[in-house]
């Protein structure tokens, strides 16, 4: 079998060669062409300047499965405010573009040496969305040694002012997956709103245009477009599956729907994230996921046990609540925030207090206390001027519920 070259919509190369072989050869010239690529970069930069993002958001998918219209949602969700690197705009660069005018294609060495200049950059050093990388084994290959040399860079200066900078890289591939009926719907569809906004009365030059590709307007050619995928970038993506943290994405459905699978996939995990210092300096503070699991159970033996075991003092706090709290707590049905001020001396009693807060959880409700401490003046002596003050001891209640929203017709 002879290799075969076909070519994707960014103009790149896609080699297949003899099966059994091509790994090694693959390994092989990504290892020679990263290398190459990083000291080129080492010479430009710096040394101690090489600095990439804490985070690479991978997002790749199928033709039409909605990598541009979800990719603003996955940003939020991470809490990234800058723009997306996307490789389908890097590729129209001053630098990809002089390529094509020379008469070369964009090949892997190209993709490789765009990508890690743009990832440079300062604005991506929190955390970058990464469009359409890798898409190719090489491309993949060239990834785990750039991880490989954020890791040796993070170890080097780990003990140093500039760890800050080198801190634990996170990577997350993030797939978004259509069948092949969905995406040919979807390209074609785009490419029908394409062709009547280009055709709408009105548009000037100067409009801004979403891209206008072929695929979209030929069923037979978004069909390929989407075979291609399958058979080159899916598999170049499913070889990171076991490496970094790696999201399905079902994006079959609407909007709505794949922004909660989203959100289900891109759960934040600390122990995945901070690095290890950090998480054991914050081993002793439990997560509020574990302090919630047996929460019912242990308030229900509390109540149980202020009703069997100090029943004077529960039947004294349910009535004070019922007298002093709950008047105040339905005129503000409507808002579902009261506020009540109390001097009472029977919230002195600790155990008092902890009964108050457990009687509204149960019943739904959320409370809080709060002991706010004021100098009262108490006695003047006229012969020094001394003011004496005595302290005010006040307790401030705070009750929240679901409140009622009146409608007004």
């Amino acid at each position: 079998m002879t290799p075969t070259m076909d070519t994707k919509d960014n103009s790149q190369p896609v080699m297949t060669p003899v099966a059994s072989k091509r790994n090694d050869l693959e390994i092989k010239d990504a290892k020679l062409i990263f290398e190459s690529i990083w000291r080129e970069l080492e010479t430009e930069f710096g040394h101690e300047h090489m600095r990439f993002p804490k985070e690479i958001i991978l997002l790749g998918g199928a033709p039409g499965a909605g990598k541009g219209t979800n990719t603003a949602f996955i940003a939020q969700v991470r809490g990234l405010t800058c723009q997306p690197v996307v490789m389908s705009s890097l590729l129209k660069s001053p630098e990809a573009r002089a390529l094509k005018d020379a008469g070369n294609m964009v090949g892997d060495r190209d993709v490789v040496a765009l990508v890690l200049r743009e990832l440079l950059r300062e604005e991506y050093q929190d955390g970058v969305i990464l469009d359409g990388f890798p898409r190719t084994h090489v491309q993949v290959e060239c990834l785990k040694l750039l991880v490989d040399q954020m890791n040796a860079l993070r170890r080097e200066f780990y003990n140093t002012p500039l760890s800050i900078h080198f801190r634990q890289p996170t990577i997350h591939i993030m797939v978004l997956f259509v069948d092949e009926k969905e995406s040919v719907a979807r390209q074609l569809k785009r490419g029908r709103e394409t062709r009547a906004l280009i055709e709408a009365p009105g548009r000037t030059e100067n409009s801004a245009m979403p891209e206008d590709r072929p695929t979209d307007h030929d069923e037979s050619l978004a069909r390929r477009r989407y075979r291609v995928f399958k058979e080159q970038t899916w598999d170049a993506l499913q070889s990171l599956k076991e490496i970094y943290h790696y999201h399905f994405i079902n994006a079959q459905g609407p909007v709505l729907e794949v922004e909660a699978n989203i959100l289900k996939e891109l759960e934040y995990q600390s122990t995945l994230e901070l690095d290890s210092r950090t998480v054991d300096r914050l081993r002793g503070v439990p997560v509020a996921s574990q302090i919630i699991i047996h929460a019912r159970q242990e308030m229900v033996k509390r109540l149980d046990s202020y009703e069997l075991e100090h029943g004077p003092l529960f039947a004294r706090v349910v009535a004070f609540i019922e007298d002093k709290i709950l008047p105040v707590v339905l005129r503000h049905a409507i808002s579902g925030t009261a506020h009540i001020n109390s001097e009472d001396g029977l919230l002195d009693d600790p155990l008092a207090l902890a009964m108050l807060i457990d009687v509204f959880s149960e019943r739904g409700y959320h409370a809080g206390v709060d002991i706010h401490r004021i100098e009262i003046p108490d006695r003047i002596e006229l012969a020094t001027g001394k003011i004496t003050c005595r302290t005010k001891k006040v307790f401030r209640i705070e009750i929240r519920f679901q409140g009622s929203e009146i409608r007004r017709g």
